[in-house]
């Protein structure tokens, strides 16, 4: 009987001693956009710490989907074993949109959020060379004038957001496209006349394009004298974050630990530097916060997204 009881012991203590031991693999963390802006600079910030304090391989792994926008990398983390092993690094979108694509593995919500670190500094700007260089006067020319835009999917709050101005406006754009990259060369080789990027993408060339507008709530540093979109219709003041997300069932000391890793880069001098240098906005805000940001930015998008289509 003392030995039943003995096994039956050692056999519920073994997967609480598995689960404290957390990480004993490799973690990936899934940026689903090509390598270089915000979100996977940050992201590879905290893979680096998470490697640091813990021993084990951590890596960012770059899974763009073109004109699928994030979802199809987002859906490789929705199909994954929630043991913390894969992290998806996602925008708004893929909480707010994603059960809408149509793509099986987000027909319904499929993720638990680990925290919210990053607003984008989200812009709307054409090359230095277009004749208009403000928001009215692009209007005044798109009236007359075939005007293309890009963008990174049609899906996305900003391309949103960029569309429902135009209506506000009294235009629509001939043509829009998505791209994996906006910037400095979309512009030059005239892909598009008018781009949907992060400020990040074009401070290489930002002497030789015009900013027209802003996507956010506040004004952004480095471009002070452009206006928000929300500053001209203030119906559309929606900004794009990014924050860590795991698939639902992973158990909440995996998650701790993982919010705790990225807490200290948020806190670091060298994302105090990066939001300096970029105009991001970068800071923590946990779980159960995110989750409350979740819901009142898809009531937002609803009213963005009847605007376009009425």
């Amino acid at each position: 009987m003392k030995k039943t009881i003995l096994a039956a012991a050692c056999a519920m203590a073994l997967p609480m001693a598995a689960a404290a031991e957390y990480p004993e693999q490799p973690v990936e963390f899934v940026v689903p956009f090509p390598p270089g802006d915000l979100e996977d600079v940050l992201t590879r910030m905290i893979a680096d710490e998470f490697q640091k304090q813990y021993g084990v391989p951590a890596a960012v792994v770059n899974k763009p989907g073109g004109g699928g926008g994030p979802f199809p990398g987002a859906a490789e983390v929705a199909n994954a074993d929630p043991d913390g092993y894969t992290i998806g690094s996602f925008v708004t979108d893929v909480e707010i949109v994603g059960p809408m694509v149509g793509i099986p593995a987000l027909a319904e919500d499929p993720f638990e959020p680990v925290g919210i670190f990053l607003t984008y500094p989200f812009v709307i700007a054409t090359s230095g060379d277009a004749p208009y260089s403000s928001l009215d006067e692009l209007a005044a020319h798109a009236a007359e004038n075939d005007v293309a835009l890009g963008h990174f999917g049609n899906f996305l709050i900003p391309t949103q957001v960029t569309l429902a101005l135009a209506k506000v406006q009294g235009y629509s754009y001939a043509s829009d496209a998505a791209f994996d990259a906006l910037d400095c060369n979309t512009l030059a080789s005239g892909d598009a006349d008018v781009i949907n990027t992060t400020l990040q993408l074009i401070l290489p060339c930002l002497d030789d394009v015009k900013v027209l507008a802003s996507i956010g709530s506040e004004r952004i540093p480095l471009t002070p004298d452009t206006p928000t979109v929300g500053e001209v219709a203030p119906e559309l003041d929606l900004a794009l974050w990014n924050g860590l997300f795991v698939p639902t069932g992973t158990p909440q000391d995996v998650r701790d630990k993982i919010a705790a890793v990225a807490q200290t880069v948020i806190q670091s001098d060298q994302a105090k530097q990066l939001a300096a240098d970029t105009g991001a906005l970068i800071y923590w805000t946990p779980a159960e916060d995110a989750a409350a940001q979740i819901e009142k930015d898809a009531v937002s998008f609803a009213t963005v997204s009847e605007m376009i289509e009425n």
